[in-house]
């Protein structure tokens, strides 16, 4: 397939001095619609004909894989089998090797950790980059693997990055990955896609959203890390006090029918609606009065920038990244994980506050803009294209 055929032109100053493409490997799990497989795919638009895009996908092409293949970008599923599989990793090397690959760039550790045994098998040697998105919670690390990656693994990559230092001190500290400095590359969102609506009223209308209510909103799988029970425990603390104001739920997971469940038993299954997975979220989050994260453990949320972009207040739990993104008290407030009481009271607060909620949801908008903007998070990956490719190396001299 012809790399690049469909993609988006270019933004971008072409990342190899010599003007050739370079030949990148994106190295995932699958790519579904999350936080790692979104950022590759926006790399791969934005960069258009400037690289050589081939993603390599441990277990399944995913939907966001099928719709890359159908833009003529080459993605493979190596078809990895349960437990360690190392054919999947000399698949990989046959890749980069019959590709003349010359930048691995591997997403989440189990993808890293197949691309450097690749690098062991092939004959063709490609610069490696390794990328921590999020962390597992509990966060345990076995001392094999901490040890495995202190004196074998740390060896491989050329350069190591998270999307927050969060993450990044999870890889240093956890990890046991000292050799090498860990670069945070915020992870960021377009705020040209998710800005303020230009007339709130008619989307809300077109939503089917009522003038006269107010809208509390969350954007998560119900899965247990999301904690949606914590939120719908303080949500029905909110029904007493703020009778104007519902919650959006959006996504879907294992746990719906739980969910739907304690709704009923807490006597707010009229205040609670479930909209499913959606495709219009920037509309949703638009229309929406406040937005709130309830997760036991986070790294860079993307829906949490989105909304953020979108002019709206937030409410997140005081864990991972969140407090590297929400400023407390100027973009939203943070809430320590688990504790209902405290999440109703910071519901209640913004909701019942449109001025201030107004003020952080501005400020917001405005740090996105500053600092979590994906363009340039894309930028820093084509500088680092650009010092790992051929012409690079021999640019610096090495």
């Amino acid at each position: 397939m012809t790399a690049g055929t469909s993609a988006a032109p270019s933004q971008f100053e072409a990342p190899s001095q010599s003007g050739t493409p370079i030949r990148v490997g994106f190295v995932m799990h699958w790519m579904r619609v999350a936080g790692a497989e979104m950022l590759v795919d926006r790399m791969i638009r934005d960069l258009g004909s400037q690289i050589v895009p081939t993603v390599i996908c441990l277990d399944e092409i995913g939907p966001l894989g099928e719709q890359l293949r159908r833009e003529g970008i080459e993605v493979v599923c190596v078809e990895r089998r349960p437990g360690r599989d190392f054919r999947a990793a000399w698949r990989i090397a046959k890749l980069v090797r019959s590709r003349q690959i010359e930048i691995l760039h591997a997403h989440q550790y189990t993808p890293f950790f197949y691309s450097a045994i690749a690098q062991l098998l092939g004959g063709w040697r490609a610069r490696l980059v390794f990328t921590e998105h999020g962390r597992h919670f509990p966060d345990h690390v076995s001392s094999l693997r901490r040890f495995a990656n202190r004196h074998v693994f740390s060896r491989f990559p050329d350069r190591i990055n998270a999307v927050c230092q969060f993450s990044a001190d999870a890889v240093r500290d956890l990890d046991g990955f000292r050799r090498r400095p860990i670069q945070v590359i915020y992870n960021g969102v377009d705020p040209n896609e998710f800005r303020p609506a230009a007339d709130r009223p008619a989307l809300r209308r077109e939503l089917g959203l009522s003038p006269d209510r107010k809208y509390v909103v969350t954007v998560a799988r119900f899965h247990p890390i999301k904690d949606h029970r914590t939120l719908l425990t303080a949500f029905a603390r909110v029904a007493q006090h703020l009778p104007e104001v519902d919650l959006l739920l959006v996504g879907d997971g294992p746990l719906r029918a739980e969910l739907e469940a304690q709704c009923r038993e807490l006597g707010i299954a009229d205040r609670v609606q479930f909209w499913g997975v959606r495709r219009d979220v920037a509309r949703i989050l638009q229309a929406a009065d406040l937005f709130v994260l309830p997760s036991i453990s986070e790294a860079a949320s993307l829906t949490l920038l989105e909304a953020m972009a979108c002019g709206r207040p937030v409410v997140v739990t005081d864990v991972g990244g969140n407090p590297e993104i929400v400023r407390e008290g100027v973009d939203g407030l943070r809430v320590p994980r688990g504790d209902s009481v405290a999440m109703a009271a910071a519901i209640e607060r913004l909701a019942g506050d449109a001025e201030q909620g107004a003020s952080f949801g501005a400020s917001a908008r405005q740090r996105v803009c500053d600092v979590f903007d994906q363009s340039s998070a894309i930028r820093q990956f084509a500088r680092l294209f650009e010092e790992l490719s051929p012409a690079g190396l021999r640019g610096a001299g090495t």
